[in-house]
């Protein structure tokens, strides 16, 4: 590898580190394809630098992970977000009924639902406001407890109103990715809501950008079903898709090669 290469993988590993909070030596070498001993050069030289701070068997960001609002988040991977959308956008037959997550990925997807014969039902009010309402048979809205943080609901009453329904097709938004754990977010009651979800969908999908597969940002998890599918960018590690497949998911990744373009 050259000295580029391992600049980036220097960068990536810091970005991981700021984003999961606790960065291991092995997962971060299965992650790359690269022995341990290089991963504790990386950290070693990341320290110097003063980005990371060393632990046993890892390192750690300088500043803890905090969650972001959606107004935040909504300029990050924007093209790979976009191209997430369209691509999950594109498997919608019409007639369907649809269960959208709290979100900016699931909002890009709500934005590329066309003219539709279609029940559209969100817990988020980033993707209600993504919808163009009047072009589909029926958009729902599952009130509870608003986490303004998140613009999303939870809790009893949005469980409750789950009950009413079935879904061919559930699509949820994620803080983290990881193979062994599954879906990472903020609080259990996201996850607790997460979960319910996807037993009431026929067909489940995560829709998470590649900055977010092996991040480990928070302490609430989602244990997903035997067999998911993930859609994600191109970008994604081919040793992180091994790693995911062999948790049961199905990787779909979807070119974004106007990444790196404005808006």
């Amino acid at each position: 590898m050259g000295t580029t290469d391992a600049a980036a993988r220097r960068e990536r590993i810091a970005e991981l580190a700021a984003s999961v909070g606790l960065a291991q030596v092995e997962e971060l070498s299965a992650t790359f394809g690269v022995t341990a001993s290089t991963i504790r050069r990386d950290l070693a030289r990341l320290t110097a630098e003063g980005r990371l701070a060393r632990t046993y068997g890892g390192a750690i960001a300088m500043t803890p992970p905090r969650e972001t609002a959606p107004d935040e988040r909504s300029g990050q991977a924007r093209a790979a977000k976009r191209a997430i959308g369209r691509w999950a956008a594109g498997q919608v037959g019409d007639g369907e009924t649809l269960l959208l997550d709290a979100g900016t990925t699931t909002a890009a997807l709500a934005g590329a639902l066309s003219s539709r014969d279609l029940t559209v039902v969100t817990t988020g009010l980033t993707p209600l406001q993504a919808l163009d309402a009047g072009t589909h048979r029926e958009v729902v809205c599952l009130g509870g407890h608003y986490r303004a943080i998140s613009q999303g609901f939870v809790g009893p009453v949005t469980e409750a109103a789950l009950e009413v329904f079935t879904f061919d097709r559930v699509f949820l938004g994620a803080d983290g990715v990881s193979p062994e754990r599954g879906l990472c977010e903020a609080t259990v009651a996201q996850t607790r809501l997460k979960e319910l979800m996807w037993r009431r969908g026929r067909e489940v999908y995560v829709l998470a950008d590649s900055s977010k597969l092996g991040s480990e940002p928070f302490n609430a998890w989602v244990r997903m079903p035997p067999r998911w599918t993930l859609v994600t960018d191109d970008g994604v590690e081919d040793a992180l898709v091994a790693r995911l497949e062999r948790a049961g998911a199905v990787v779909v990744a979807v070119p974004a090669a106007d990444r790196h373009l404005p808006g």
